[in-house]
């Protein structure tokens, strides 16, 4: 099977490189990219809010006031890879209380490109789209940059980055503390109030409040360091290094029956660099990587923690370690870039009694079987113009084992993904783009093996892998005072993985499933100084059919017709004052058979003002949320475990904050 795909790969490869030659300028039609993060994310450290409210295919999932998760084209958790400077990272939690965005904060970061799609074979996983962040790189020049925060709830940050260094070696220093009070939404209701809300209309759910002595406490506390070491070995040749730590005390989840006590985690690597080994060999590239996440979540805040029973602990552990190796070759017009990439990560979590540290019960203490799921892959990519026509094509050939420790249970999947872009410019100002793509992605221990405290299997161990088939059409005009760009995709999900709602075992199944939808952004220029943006998002979702014992064919996660609209006043060099409209329609379509209710409309107004007060310094004052609105971005399906009173489809939403109002203060030397 592996030589079939080789052979494959390789005349793919050649069919490219016996085009014509010709030097035209790379062209991206398959990402959106985000420059200036740190600048522009300036609420809070949370990259989720900053992404959802740039790009119009992202949709945050509110889970708390900070370590939210997102959504692309309404796929989430493994079915969108996240990578950070080579690395690839996952969080550990079972409930995407560490989403994989959340171990990296937007004052650590320098862009973030969004692959929406199948067409990035870099990276294992990649099924339906996929994060490229990139962080602050270390510079000989001496340079520093103190960041001060306040925001409306007592929210208080810091940070400082702090860069220099000589021909010889650069080093980057960069550390962060956030904290916030529970915040408070449109009617006014603190995190905890509204869990209180919700079980005086269901008191079933009595015991999720929290006790009284925790019903005012902080939402969390946040902590960061990031350092980095760049050595220069040769003229082109350099050793990078780098770490980055972060720990997180209490967060709050309000409409999850447990809190995280703590989120610990830490990301290594070292990385070998070598530039224009030859005129045609580029570049070569060797990294390795290692991350590991610490997450106990607990109910030690809720009244239900009272009850010994109840008082339960689910601490969770993941590690991932990969290696990667990339060559770069510029042939002619030709680019091709090869690779090898390898990977193992574990995964692992246990129930006991909080007070005791005790396992529950005799024979029950595991919420995640011990896991090992490993991946080696080759891969590649070329890249070829034709005067007026650019192609771009790629190519990754898994296999991967997935082994339970505990058990002995073992499952192996192979993976053939492939894709092709063309673009194709029809004057100088308008061109038209073309994608189709294969890939896949593995089922995680989650899925497999997650079991409840009573020791029932919610995981189901024999799961396919999901293979995700998806076509892409769009338009873009780049004019002198207008650009434009139209979006179109439809993705066919062969066994996709479904959670049934109410199922006591073997919750997880394969389903067939269709996603579809288009995306819309422009920017006007008005005049020098004022500057118009908009951006849509639409989609649909269905399944071919519909579960057993079900009649809903709509899948969940898709967020209905969202948009907004940005008025950007740029009244001195510098310094620009920002009207935004956000707004929702009335999220209608639904599984309601998994959980998912249906959601009002709603629209909210952010004001900003960024003045360049001097060559150092920079004041921005905001207000989100001006009209104070109550309303909620994301929907129940039963993906996550959240709070419901007994078998009511009624489960308890999380609202976003209300008027908010922030200051930040940047001081650059």
């Amino acid at each position: 099977m592996l030589s079939k795909n080789i052979i494959t790969l390789s005349l793919i490869t050649v069919a490219v490189l016996q085009a014509t030659d010709v030097d035209v300028p790379t062209i991206s039609v398959e990402s959106t990219i985000i420059t200036e993060v740190s600048q522009k994310a300036q609420v809070s450290a949370d990259l989720a809010k900053a992404l959802s409210s740039s790009i119009p295919s992202i949709d945050m999932n509110r889970r708390s006031a900070i370590a939210n998760d997102i959504y692309i084209r309404g796929q989430k958790r493994d079915n969108i890879s996240i990578d950070v400077d080579g690395t690839k990272v996952y969080g550990a939690g079972i409930n995407r209380m560490d989403p994989p965005i959340s171990h990296i904060l937007t004052n650590q970061i320098d862009d973030v490109e969004v692959i929406e799609g199948p067409y990035d074979v870099e990276n294992f996983g990649t099924l339906s789209g996929g994060v490229k962040i990139k962080t602050k790189k270390p510079t000989k020049d001496l340079k520093a940059e103190i960041d001060f925060g306040l925001g409306s709830f007592n929210y208080k940050k810091a940070g400082v980055t702090i860069n220099g260094g000589n021909d010889l070696i650069r080093i980057l220093l960069s550390t962060s503390y956030e904290t916030s009070n529970q915040y408070k939404d449109g009617n006014g209701d603190t995190i905890s109030e509204q869990v209180d809300k919700y079980a005086n209309i269901h008191p079933s759910a009595k015991g999720t409040r929290y006790k009284a002595q925790y019903r005012d406490m902080d939402a969390y506390t946040k902590k960061s360091i990031m350092t980095k070491a760049y050595v220069s070995v040769t003229n082109n040749q350099e050793l990078r290094l780098s770490y980055t730590a972060n720990r997180s005390d209490d967060i709050l989840y309000g409409n999850s029956p447990m809190d995280a006590l703590s989120d610990d985690s830490n990301i290594y690597g070292i990385e070998y660099n070598i530039d224009n080994i030859t005129n045609s060999y580029k570049n070569i590239n060797l990294k390795y990587y290692y991350s590991d996440v610490d997450h106990p979540m607990a109910t030690k805040y809720r009244i239900s923690s009272n009850n010994p029973m109840m008082n339960i602990t689910n601490h969770l552990k993941s590690k991932m370690e990969g290696i990667k190796l990339k060559s770069t070759f510029n042939i002619s017009s030709y680019k091709l870039l090869v690779g090898l990439d390898g990977s193992r990560r574990t995964w692992d979590g246990n129930y006991y009694n909080t007070t005791t540290g005790s396992a529950l019960m005799a024979g029950n203490s595991k919420s995640v079987d011990d896991t090992e799921t490993e991946n080696t892959a080759i891969f590649a990519k070329v890249e070829k113009f034709f005067n007026d026509l650019s192609l771009k094509a790629g190519v990754r050939i898994d296999n991967t084992d997935i082994k339970n420790t505990l058990t002995n249970q073992s499952s192996s999947y192979s993976g053939f993904n492939a894709n092709i872009l063309a673009s194709y410019n029809l004057t100088n100002e308008d061109k038209i783009f073309f994608g189709f793509g294969q890939a896949s992605r593995v089922p995680d221990a989650r899925e497999l093996y997650f079991k409840m405290p009573n020791a029932n299997l919610v995981g189901t161990p024999n799961l396919d892998k999901t293979t995700n088939r998806e076509i892409d059409l769009g338009y873009e005009a780049n004019y002198n005072n207008f650009d434009f760009k139209l979006k179109a995709f439809y993705s066919i999900l062969d066994d996709y993985i479904y959670i049934k709602k109410g199922a006591m075992m073997n919750a997880f199944t394969n389903i067939d499933a269709t996603i579809y939808g288009t995306e819309l952004t422009a920017s006007y220029y008005a005049t020098d100084d004022l500057t118009i943006d908009t951006g849509l998002s639409y989609k649909r979702g269905k399944k071919d059919d519909q579960l057993s014992g079900q009649t809903d064919k709509d899948l969940a996660d898709i967020a209905p017709l969202r948009g907004n609209i940005n008025l950007n006043y740029e009244y001195m060099k510098q310094s620009v004052v920002s009207v935004e409209l956000q707004a929702s329609d009335k999220w209608t379509v639904i599984d309601s058979d998994n959980g998912e209710q249906k959601l009002d409309s709603w629209a909210v107004l952010n004001l900003k003002l960024k003045h360049h007060v001097n060559k150092n310094t920079d004041l921005t004052l905001g207000i989100n949320n001006l009209f104070d609105e109550t309303y909620a971005v994301n929907n129940t399906y039963a993906d996550l475990i959240l709070i419901s009173a007994g078998g009511t489809s009624n489960v308890m939403l999380m609202n976003e904050p209300g008027r908010y109002v922030y200051t930040n203060l940047t001081f650059k030397f």
